[in-house]
């Protein structure tokens, strides 16, 4: 999966379900989409957090850009809009070690806040980079992920359901490798007092619930 900035439930449920989580961070970098952008609850209402990048382009790889300065702005905002959530102060303290993060690398930096969300939520899955493994880098698509797989002895591939459009059943069966895709159930959980907003970024979730109660949360989902 691309390294995605704080993003929701399911990619965390699908973390938690594999045993090596690679990130993909040789791969294009797409914009408007979840590598650099998520959304928080603010007074009621969804409300877009954008990570700013430097050197961001469609052609250029994921790994191959840097952060830019925003993150205070940022920080800002999530401490306005979660300071009287029950568990602002277990989780605030987290998302601040890591928007003070001085590394640069997008990649990098977006791992790193994976990791310690993982640590945060007690998931003990392996994750590694895509451009730490040995691979041939000029296959695409999904012959670049299925060399992954290969690469990496995997019997079986997951995906977030968004993907199911980009990857053929019958060329992973073809590898001796069983091709699934995590569809999150939508979670309700008490916002305040506000009508349920979902498929918010994973904050929300911490900040609303406790760390004894996220891991039944993590078993709502299906494999299609």
């Amino acid at each position: 999966m691309q390294p995605y900035f704080l993003p929701y439930i399911g990619y965390w449920q699908l973390i938690n379900t594999v045993d090596t989580f690679v990130i993909y961070d040789d791969v294009n970098f797409i914009k408007k989409g979840y590598v650099n952008r998520n959304s928080i609850l603010n007074a009621g209402h969804r409300q877009r957090i954008i990570l700013e990048l430097i050197g961001a382009s469609q052609n250029i790889l994921i790994k191959e850009i840097e952060v830019g300065r925003n993150r205070g702005k940022i920080l800002k905002s999530i401490d306005h809009a979660y300071k009287k959530a029950p568990e602002f102060e277990k989780v605030f303290p987290l998302i601040q070690i890591i928007l003070d993060n001085p590394e640069k690398n997008l990649a990098k930096f977006l791992g790193n806040s994976i990791k310690m969300i993982v640590e945060y939520l007690g998931i003990d899955t392996k994750i590694i980079y895509s451009s730490d493994i040995e691979k041939d880098n000029n296959l695409k698509a999904q012959a670049k992920i299925l060399d992954i797989c290969q690469r990496l002895g995997a019997s079986q591939y997951i995906n977030a359901i968004g993907g199911k459009e980009l990857y053929i059943q019958e060329a992973f069966k073809n590898k001796g490798i069983e091709l699934n895709f995590l569809q999150a159930e939508l979670l309700e959980y008490k916002q305040f007092n506000n009508k349920f907003i979902p498929h918010l970024s994973i904050i929300d979730v911490m900040m609303f619930n406790s760390k004894e109660t996220i891991p039944n949360m993590m078993k709502s989902y299906k494999l299609l």
